[in-house]
């Protein structure tokens, strides 16, 4: 576990200490995290030193881009633990690459009659493309249900992959329960049955170890703004095998090999999948924040989420008319407290935190079938992260004890 202290690490990302932001409470790092002062640094440096077209130049600046760019690929394919570097392809984030996912293998190995598995609690990216694939292809879309009191998928639940299944598409973290699905054992099941595997692993990646060759996922995502890297690059991993059968998602640029007036040729894996001028900063970005978290180390960044989660559920326990959504363990619930309070809707809850200067997400959090199952279609929900602390637990509580009362309730 990293030895570094909470100031250290608070000092590493600049946000916090600027006047703009002075007394911020930010609790909404499951929508995105902030970033280090490294992740900044490594963008402005690479547009400072070696800005130039990647994979297209063949002067030293572009080769030099080149370098940066795959020297990227290679160390998120390390973080991961990918099997090879050309199993990273690189998009805008998670939902960008579940729809190249959707749009290519979907498209190509699902025919009518056959089922997609999806669970209840998915984020709506990992649910319109598949929609959109059964509806193209004739294929049903199956649902997993998890239990409405602790959000876990019962056992039951999984007789529901069958021959019929041709992908599960399944969260590994839930974005409003916060619940860690059984990505291996899903995945077992799934190869038993013939099936591919996708994981939607955006609230995963950036809170603890994936090894993808550990679960033996056929297909994993996410996204770098939730994990410190920069907005707007993300990342698939897929087993070659797989992804050396599949057809480009998008077309022109630097993915092709050869183009004549009636036709085209494409080039290998992974760069087929990567049209056009990439973002090569992200990439750089997104290899400092990789970086960064190994230094910190994912047992420091657990221990950190459970003690500071821990002090928040049972502080939240306390207060009268505040009814906290999913497991009532508070180690389930992966840094993610979902909630809602009497006769106050979520929105006028954020707001009111707001003027406090705390800053969390209300709403349908993007994944209404959820709250429909729960019976619950807003909710309040704080996101913690290793850089938060103590001291803005215990500030939290105190505002929200206080919530319903500035909503003119006497309770």
């Amino acid at each position: 576990m990293s030895s570094v202290s909470i100031n250290e690490i608070r000092k590493d990302f600049p946000i916090f200490s600027v006047k703009e932001n002075e007394c911020l409470v930010y609790f909404d790092s499951a929508a995105t995290s902030q970033r280090p002062q490294c992740v900044i640094d490594a963008v402005a440096d690479f547009y400072k030193r070696n800005n130039a077209n990647p994979l297209r130049g063949l002067y030293d600046l572009s080769q030099r881009a080149t370098d940066d760019y795959e020297s990227s690929r290679a160390a998120v394919a390390k973080f991961i633990n990918a099997k090879r570097t050309e199993e990273i392809i690189f998009t805008r984030n998670a939902s960008e690459s579940l729809n190249l996912i959707a749009y290519t293998y979907g498209m190509q190995n699902i025919n009518e009659g056959d089922e997609i598995i999806v669970s209840i609690m998915e984020h709506h990216s990992n649910i319109l493309p598949w929609q959109m694939v059964c509806n193209a292809k004739k294929a049903k879309l199956v649902w997993l249900e998890c239990d409405k009191e602790t959000g876990i998928i019962p056992e039951s639940e999984y007789s529901k992959i069958t021959n019929k299944t041709k992908i599960v598409a399944i969260t590994y973290v839930s974005n409003v329960l916060g619940t860690q699905n059984p990505v291996k054992q899903i995945a077992e099941i799934a190869h038993k049955n013939g099936a591919v595997i996708v994981v939607d692993g955006a609230q995963a990646v950036p809170h603890m170890k994936v090894d993808v060759q550990d679960i033996d996922a056929d297909f994993l995502v996410f996204s770098g703004h939730k994990m410190l890297a920069p907005m707007g690059i993300g990342a698939v991993y897929g087993k070659i095998e797989i992804l050396e059968k599949m057809n480009p998602f998008l077309r022109g640029g630097e993915m092709i090999e050869y183009v004549t007036r009636d036709g085209a040729t494409f080039t290998e894996v992974p760069h087929k999948f990567e049209a056009g001028t990439v973002n090569a900063s992200g990439a750089v970005g997104l290899k400092a924040a990789c970086e960064y978290l190994s230094k910190i180390g994912f047992d420091y960044i657990h221990e950190t989420e459970q003690s500071l989660t821990k002090l928040l559920f049972d502080g939240m326990k306390k207060i009268p008319h505040v009814h906290l959504i999913g497991n009532p363990d508070y180690s389930k619930h992966s840094g993610i407290v979902t909630f809602t309070i009497d006769d106050v809707h979520p929105h006028d809850i954020a707001s009111l935190l707001d003027s406090e200067k705390i800053a969390i997400r209300a709403g349908h959090h993007c994944a209404q079938p959820l709250g429909s199952y729960l019976n619950v279609p807003a909710t309040a929900r704080a996101s913690l992260y290793f850089y938060n602390t103590e001291d803005e637990v215990k500030i939290f509580l105190e505002k929200i004890a206080k919530i319903r009362s500035w909503s003119g309730y006497k309770d």
